[in-house]
């Protein structure tokens, strides 16, 4: 049935009287009209078809729709992720190739660094050879002063040995040289020299140490009572101590241990002694003054 047709129901009547049988007019009428309804219900089927065909047809396009969109979909999130993952690609690409400068970079340096280590290796190499050099010169000096030290050293002793024996009219060796007095266990030499001769500290000193001795020490009342015993005429003597870092020091680095033998500790100041004091007095270590050396006895014990 076409669009715009009007759909005609048809409707079959049948008239009865009684038992009597119809007569064969109203037969074949019947007939005719049991004809269009069968006719009838078979359009009326058809019709319900082709309806659920429409609804089928409709749902399946509306099922392609959807497929569609969700294809549509799934492709528009795939390329969105693919987007973003060439983005990431991208900027590690770009973070690989700053790296790679980077490391370039200090891969110039280090070979520029390495460069300059071998030159400075090639300088150490040669200072090395020039200090191997100075060393054995310096060996070979020293080696030779200590050949000519020992030879001093012999003659040195030879002297002393000249000095303590070979006096005139003496048959056997002396504890102290000539012109020292013996007091255990040193020997004490009393330089007094005239006014023009006479030594600052510092001179006095150097006289005592070029006679293998120092100027004269007194660690106890004993030392102290023998380097006064000696002492002669009213000029004082220069004796081993002076003020360093204000205090009182002996030549051999000691300490005065008892400060009521002189005067505070002032710098500059040395001390002198004079016959027959007990106390001993501070002077200018630059005033001329006769000087008092001591060395240590000769051993004659056999």
């Amino acid at each position: 049935m076409s669009e715009g047709e009007e759909e005609v129901n048809y409707t079959s009547v049948v008239f009865k009287a009684g038992n009597n049988p119809p007569p064969a007019a109203k037969r074949g009428e019947e007939t005719v009209y049991s004809e269009l309804k069968v006719q009838n219900e078979t359009k009326n089927k058809d019709s319900a078809g082709h309806r659920r065909f429409q609804h089928l047809s409709c749902c399946l396009g509306i099922l392609c729709v959807i497929l569609l969109g969700g294809i549509i979909g799934v492709c528009v999130y795939q390329n969105a992720n693919l987007t973003r993952d060439i983005q990431n690609l991208e900027d590690q690409l770009c973070n690989l190739t700053e790296a790679y400068n980077v490391s370039e970079s200090n891969n110039k340096n280090l070979s520029a660094g390495v460069k300059e280590l071998e030159t400075q290796n090639q300088e150490l190499k040669t200072r090395n050879q020039e200090l191997e050099t100075e060393k054995n010169n310096l060996t070979q000096k020293i080696h030779n002063m200590t050949t000519n030290w020992n030879e001093l050293s012999i003659s040195r002793a030879q002297w002393s040995i000249d000095e303590y024996c070979k006096q005139p009219g003496i048959d056997k060796c002396k504890a102290c040289q000539k012109g020292w007095l013996l007091t255990e266990p040193s020997c004490y030499a009393y330089n007094n020299a005239e006014t023009a001769n006479r030594k600052t500290w510092k001179e006095a000193r150097k006289d005592c140490k070029g006679k293998n001795s120092d100027l004269a020490v007194a660690h106890n009342p004993d030392e102290k009572e023998a380097i006064s015993t000696n002492s002669f005429g009213f000029n004082g003597f220069w004796i081993g101590l002076r003020v360093v870092n204000k205090k009182w020091k002996w030549v051999d680095g000691s300490d005065l241990t008892d400060s009521s033998w002189i005067a505070a500790p002032v710098d500059g100041l040395c001390a002198v002694l004079y016959k027959g004091r007990d106390i001993w007095s501070s002077v200018s270590c630059d005033k001329p003054q006769q000087w008092i050396c001591q060395q240590k006895a000769l051993s004659l014990s056999v």
